[in-house]
């Protein structure tokens, strides 16, 4: 159901009038495009969990403006890939409801870790466009001033996100839905907003509807492997003897938890952020247990590190797919693009090891 979300609010034209919104307030800028694109795929990972539709959707919108204001293609391409994974851990996001699945922790609680850490990593991201654009004005020249008019215009895009997405977390906040019904009235919101805009056409709901059920089934197939797996690894007894072995190391928790991140992107530099999981929580759930870390808040940081590895060689998923919505880019200028964004995201890791209230304040609010 957030799957279909995802992709009706793409048929819709949601993503459009995000980036719209964006450009108005920071496309004044120096690098305001790309600080728009963060801020863009920032919002419309609120109604998609896909880290390479958020990609697909605001690429299509930003790359032919970035483009056309002389943006060079390494910043331009670069932000793009990498705000693409704010798809997997701003809520809704398909990969924590597959931690969810796996692991026996509240989907709820796991879309409500997302938000604060999400939003810091947007921020950096911005943060990172500030910097480079003040180091080398040339990478992204600023744009034309908007009025406060079209500023008030740009926000209609804004406030039909937000309501929509105020009204899938607050739900499952105050336990008014399950996360899979939640799910289901985000799709009918989208479909409420695609029609009363009159953007969704037949063709575009069909589209939208054959997308969704490709993305599904796939995500169906990888799941029901990792559940025979996982039977597997029960069976053989592997991670209860890893889990031991792993607590009794001499050396601090915080250390073997390093240890288990730096795993965690070398494992996805090689494996797709969804077959990693599946294939590995597994084994590494109850390691994490029997170190006595908090299940919530090593979700967010599993979906964190599997961000990084949708965007470093040599299987950068969001990569190949900006280089399918660019025009005439190599992927060797993508990954160059990437490079400093990736600095955001090992700072963001680093941020909720220190600080785990980060991730487990607004899921110990919960009511449910």
């Amino acid at each position: 159901m957030f799957v279909f979300m995802g992709s009706l609010a793409a048929a819709s034209g949601m993503s459009k009038r995000l980036y719209d919104a964006s450009y108005s307030l920071l496309g004044r800028l120096r690098g305001g495009l790309a600080m728009a694109t963060v801020a863009g795929c920032a919002g419309f990972a609120a109604i998609c969990g896909s880290t390479n539709a958020t990609a697909a959707a605001m690429g299509k919108v930003a790359l032919p403006e970035m483009r056309r204001y002389g943006y060079a293609d390494s910043l331009a391409t670069g932000c793009v890939a990498a705000a693409g994974s704010l798809g997997i851990l701003i809520p809704p996001s398909t990969i924590f409801i597959i931690y969810g699945i796996m692991t026996g922790q509240s989907i709820g609680k796991l879309f409500l870790s997302g938000v604060f850490p999400g939003l810091i990593l947007a921020s950096l991201f911005i943060g990172v466009v500030a910097l480079l654009c003040w180091r080398n004005p040339a990478l992204g020249p600023a744009g034309i001033p908007t009025s406060w008019k079209e500023k008030m215009r740009g926000l209609v895009g804004v406030l039909e996100t937000l309501a929509l997405f105020t009204f899938v977390i607050v739900g499952l906040f105050l336990g008014w839905f399950s996360p899979t019904q939640a799910g289901g009235a985000g799709a009918v919101g989208v479909l409420v907003i695609g029609l009363a805009t009159r953007q969704l056409t037949w063709q575009r709901f069909l589209g939208a509807a054959r997308e969704a059920l490709r993305i599904t089934c796939m995500i169906m197939f990888i799941v029901y492997g990792a559940t025979v797996f996982g039977h597997f690894m029960a069976v053989t007894t592997i991670p209860i003897i890893l889990a031991d072995w792993v607590a009794g190391l001499p050396i601090p928790s915080m250390a073997a938890m390093a240890v288990i991140v730096f795993m965690y992107l070398v494992g996805g530099c090689f494996m797709d952020a969804l077959a990693l999981i599946t294939l590995t929580i597994p084994i590494m759930y109850p390691v994490v247990l029997a170190l006595g870390f908090d299940p919530i808040w090593f979700g967010v940081i599993v979906v964190l590190v599997t961000g990084m590895g949708v965007i470093t060689p040599p299987v950068g998923v969001n990569v190949y797919v900006t280089r399918g919505v660019s025009e005439g880019v190599s992927l060797e200028t993508i990954f160059k693009g990437i490079l400093p964004f990736l600095g955001a995201q090992v700072a963001t890791v680093g941020i909720l090891m220190a600080l785990p209230q980060v991730a487990t304040f607004l899921p110990g609010l919960a009511t449910y």
